[in-house]
């Protein structure tokens, strides 16, 4: 799935048809940057932790070992993680209203270009300050 998304290949030719050639980051730097992808929902990473904060307005905060199955709203919620070049993690996700209407690979699609959106402004950031410490 290391591809730049449709939105961002049309993205990239409009700045190619207009001859921009600065310095700039682009979808292929992006992917390059990502070298790996997790995917899990809520519920599995609520079961995987077995560890719950479990919220009561009378009794207040309480950490506690829950074995119990997780809610089924979160298996509507889709996690991704990518991990960068450098070892930083980026997190996107997916929430999906109805449980009809889950899918794993639209809900892994859109947390994935969710937590990609996320590093352009990182990235953006580092090649600006590469650009500021030459000049």
């Amino acid at each position: 799935m290391n591809h730049p998304s449709a939105r961002d290949a049309s993205d990239e030719a409009l700045i190619q048809s207009k001859g921009k050639t600065a310095p700039r980051v682009t979808p292929t730097d992006i992917a390059a940057n990502i070298i790996s992808e997790h995917f899990f929902t809520a519920a599995e990473g609520v079961t995987g932790a077995a560890w719950v904060r479990v919220i009561d307005e009378q009794a207040g905060s309480i950490n506690a070992f829950d074995a119990a199955p997780p809610p089924v709203s979160l298996g509507l919620l889709t996690f991704c993680v990518l991990v960068l070049r450098n070892g930083f993690t980026v997190t996107g996700e997916s929430a999906c209203a109805s449980p009809e209407n889950f899918d794993v690979e639209i809900g892994r699609k859109i947390a994935r270009d969710n937590a990609v959106q996320k590093v352009w402004p990182l990235m953006g950031y580092e090649l600006k300050q590469r650009l500021s410490e030459r000049a």
